[in-house]
């Protein structure tokens, strides 16, 4: 005889749920480094349009020409405040998603102990039947002799 555990569906469902949950972390964790990775090019942007401009400036570049490198900069600095509030979103969706995983990790934990323990307890009664059938059989074989 096997062991069958009733809730085996639900103990399946719970590891898709902890799979789907490590999916979904992973995803926002991408998305995170995606933020961060588009941070750092803007900073790098930056950085370069502002040796461009100092030496456009050491140069006595056209005031348009100058004016225009600020402005870009500018932009480039409102690019990078919105950047830093995205990185920040982003941060947040990873804190809730390792939270969920979390809660489905510990879900699942819970459902494969139940199912350890009915194994456990399926194991140890078919030990007593197996020894039960063996006092059967030893005093059926006493009882045989007495005759």
């Amino acid at each position: 005889m096997r062991f069958h555990y009733t809730f085996q569906k639900v103990v399946d469902l719970k590891g898709n749920e902890k799979t789907q949950a490590e999916w979904m972390l992973s995803s926002a964790l991408g998305e995170l480094q995606a933020q961060e990775r588009s941070l750092d090019e803007l900073t790098f942007q930056r950085s370069a349009i502002m040796l461009s401009l100092q030496n456009a400036a050491e140069q006595k570049a056209p005031m348009a020409k100058i004016r225009e490198m600020q402005e870009y900069v500018e932009y480039l600095d409102i690019c990078i405040a919105r950047k830093h509030t995205d990185i920040r979103s982003a941060h947040q969706e990873v804190l809730k998603k390792q939270d969920q995983l979390s809660t489905k990790v510990l879900d699942e934990k819970v459902w494969l102990k139940a199912k350890d323990k009915a194994e456990t307890q399926f194991q140890q009664s078919m030990i007593l039947r197996e020894q039960n059938e063996l006092d059967e059989m030893a005093t059926v074989r006493f009882a045989m002799k007495s005759l």
